[in-house]
């Protein structure tokens, strides 16, 4: 049984997020995941919740924050972390396990941690951390899994052993086409153009604006946590387009496989990436049209099976084009790259290349 000690920059949550999906995904293992500290603070005292066999979760101890130049307070709270770990590590009879890190605060716990292989898995940019402590992180992984070619550009500098992985998706949930049909969607009149996810103030709702109103025929459908904004109100006075506040994980997949169109919008203050959402990939996994703003200087991802526009009147017209699509091949093709960013697919990937390296 191989033996993994997880850090992970954010809680164990009913959405799983990447790191979930790849700790709970790997073969012949067990995993120690720890988590921030518990708003409670009962990070110490926990002995642990079993999420999944061979997958403990433990909340981390909570620290006081401070800033590095303040050495002594700084250290205190990292060893403080360090102990609370190996302690963990000897009720469990882990003895140099594989290090799995996702943040570069995280490399401050390496003198303090016994471990035989490093892994840095490389989700996003950290711009939030001072860039000394990601390439510290990076020059002593012995392999580094990047979610975009971006991300491995920014970090070849630092190491030579980096794989690209992007991110996933449950494929069998999404792909499923015999799904029941939600109640509050069986009211609203076809077709229905939808989001799926957070409704965050800076998004830029523009482009649905400009659509829900240059295309009255058809229903807007907004599923996600919604936070309130200028736009938003605007959007949600129109009498086409609908909110439907977040739904349970499992409940998702019966809104989109419903959606005739599925739609990406961007944030209107973070610069575009390179970094797929792992959204796209639910959208491709239904095999249906999607429509996707791309920002200036963004890389078009899927452009053969995805609707690209550049602004909002582009959007609209896409929207139509996209209605009226008609054949098989594209939705088959888009299921095909669903299949592929399967969560099975990169924890296979995972797996086969820690064994290329002796980590397995």
């Amino acid at each position: 049984m191989k033996q993994y000690v997880c850090l992970s920059p954010s809680p164990w949550q009913a959405v799983p997020t990447r790191t979930q999906h790849l700790m709970t995904r790997l073969r012949d293992a067990e995993v120690l995941f720890f988590e921030p500290p518990s708003p409670r603070g009962r990070g110490a005292r926990d002995s642990g919740r079993k999420v999944r066999p061979g997958l403990t979760v433990y909340p981390l101890p909570p620290v006081l924050q401070v800033d590095e130049r303040h050495g002594f307070l700084f250290s205190r709270g990292v060893n403080k972390i360090a102990r609370f770990i190996t302690a963990r590590m000897d009720r469990h009879r882990f003895r140099d396990p594989i290090l799995w890190t996702t943040c570069p605060d995280q490399v401050h716990l390496l003198d303090s941690l016994p471990f035989r292989g490093l892994v840095y898995d490389c989700d996003r940019y950290w711009s939030g951390f001072p860039l000394e402590w990601e390439s510290d992180l990076a020059l002593s992984a012995d392999v580094i899994f990047a979610a975009s070619r971006g991300l491995i550009d920014h970090l070849s500098p630092c190491n030579d052993n980096i794989a690209l992985l992007p991110n996933g998706v449950n494929f069998p949930m999404f792909a499923r086409q015999e799904a029941e049909l939600p109640g509050d969607l069986a009211r609203i009149p076809r077709p229905i153009l939808g989001w799926a996810g957070t409704i965050r103030r800076d998004l830029d709702l523009s482009p649905l604006l400009r659509a829900a109103s240059d295309l009255p025929q058809c229903s807007f459908v907004l599923v996600g946590q919604a936070e309130s904004g200028a736009q938003l109100r605007r959007l949600s006075a129109l009498p086409n387009v609908h909110l439907l506040g977040p739904k349970a994980p499992v409940d998702l997949p019966d809104y989109l496989c419903r959606f005739d169109v599925c739609l990406n919008l961007l944030s209107a203050r973070e610069q575009p990436t390179d970094i797929i959402p792992g959204r796209i990939y639910e959208y491709l996994s239904t095999g249906n049209p999607i429509v996707s703003m791309i920002g200036s200087g963004q890389i078009e991802h899927f452009p053969d099976v995805i609707y690209g526009a550049h602004t909002a009147r582009e959007f609209v017209q896409l929207c139509a084009s996209a209605l009226s699509e008609v054949g098989s091949w594209t939705r088959n093709r888009r299921r095909d790259y669903g299949a592929a960013a399967a969560w099975s697919v990169r924890a296979d990937e995972v797996c086969r290349i820690l064994d290329a390296i002796g980590l397995c």
